[in-house]
């Protein structure tokens, strides 16, 4: 067999944390990746040990920006290029670009931009925010530019993605959400509940809806997602469920992909946790909703038309004081689910790797340590710090 690259050390393989494991790179692909014992020839013998963790390259379905740059706000592909960047040095080698609720002349402008981006694989695919929310719970959303669902739009935008798009939050109660839903399926994204007042059974049949319409539309997941599950919608109630409750019961079920914003400031650690042994490993996505501050000091910063302050890492907007975004990377998130939350490691790290993965369509490719993946590995610190990043097997630098 021959190698380019052999690393040996603890890793976070898909059966769980190995203690002694061998990754084998070749031609920008994981060759093998399993137990240092069962390595084949002698490529073990001369790997490069790696004292921390070695983990797949994370995969984030929910970021607004970094390193003082905001996609919903981007002029141009660099300036672009410059965020993804920003989360790609700390370990996450598949970035999806989130916009937020916007004019749909912004919306075609950004998602044009982003879409270069996608064709050159410096992000893994665009995720649009609204504009179809509710008014209620639209959080750090622009009220100025919410409407009622527009599915010749999304269409539109589809086909200007070029492919590209693979989320899009709606709210289930919105004025022509059904029709929205529908185009999303047909243009190959996932229809993603979120920002919502409605009610459970709203709920339901938003998600009724969703897997009928990605079942027949051959979409890239089979699965709707919740836009971070509780934030932005209407709280649960003995006697009003609401929405997260559905969605939640939904992923318990298999039917659902619920996303966390585990970064300690959206969601308790419990919260977390709980969520984590409700829905089960396989339907709960870790992700950053990071604005531009992440990686970043406190300041003023811009999330679409709309003023953010940042105090002690947190985002709130300027006039108001709702939670604008996070500035966590996913690491970071990953981090803070194991020490706080108490997740086990594997478990943490597959909702920030292969589940999102797989929402993505892209389970062959990324998200995990196996033959045949894209080598994308993180080199993690002990106590889960970027140490190395490589992404088809280059190293970031």
């Amino acid at each position: 067999m021959n190698v380019d690259l052999a690393l040996r050390g603890t890793a976070v393989l898909e059966t769980g944390v190995v203690p002694d494991a061998t990754v084998l790179v070749a031609d920008a692909e994981i060759v093998w990746a399993g137990p240092t014992a069962l390595a084949p020839g002698h490529e073990a013998a001369r790997a490069e040990r790696w004292d921390g963790v070695i983990l797949p390259g994370l995969v984030d379905l929910h970021c607004h920006g970094g390193g003082g740059v905001s996609f919903p706000d981007c002029a141009d592909v660099d300036e672009a290029r410059r965020g993804a960047r920003e989360h790609l040095l700390h370990g996450t080698t598949s970035l999806v670009a989130s916009l937020v609720t916007a004019s749909p002349e912004e919306l075609r402008a950004r998602t044009t931009v982003l879409a270069e981006l996608v064709r050159s694989g410096d992000l893994a695919a665009i995720h649009l925010e609204g504009p179809f929310i509710s008014p209620a719970r639209k959080g750090a959303q622009n009220p100025a530019h919410i409407a009622a669902g527009d599915a010749d739009l999304v269409t539109e935008l589809c086909t200007i993605a070029g492919g590209a798009l693979a989320t899009m939050t709606v709210a289930p109660e919105a004025e022509g959400a059904d029709a929205v839903i529908d185009a999303l399926a047909r243009g190959g994204a996932v229809p993603s509940l979120g920002h919502t007042d409605a009610t459970a059974e709203q709920m339901e049949h938003g998600i009724a809806r969703a897997l009928a319409a990605l079942r027949t539309s051959g979409s890239r997941s089979a699965l709707p997602t919740a836009t971070h599950l509780f934030n932005g919608m209407r709280p649960i109630h003995h006697r009003d469920p609401g929405p997260a409750l559905a969605c939640l019961d939904a992923a318990a079920r298999g039917e659902m992909v619920v996303e966390l914003i585990g970064d300690g400031v959206h969601l308790a650690p419990d919260t977390v946790r709980y969520v984590m042994d409700i829905a089960g490993t396989d339907h709960v996505v870790l992700v950053t909703d990071a604005m531009a501050a992440a990686g970043m000091p406190d300041g003023r910063y811009t999330l679409g038309a709309l003023d953010v302050t940042v105090e002690g890492a947190v985002a709130t907007l300027t006039e108001g004081g709702a939670i604008a975004g996070g500035t966590a990377h996913l690491l970071d998130v990953v981090r803070l689910c194991v020490e706080q939350a108490g997740i086990d490691l594997a478990v943490a790290v597959r909702a920030a790797s292969a589940v999102p993965a797989r929402v993505l369509g892209l389970s062959d490719r990324i998200g995990a340590l196996a033959a045949g993946r894209r080598a994308d590995v993180l080199l993690a610190t002990s106590d889960l710090h970027a140490g190395r990043v490589l992404r088809g097997g280059v190293e970031v630098a």
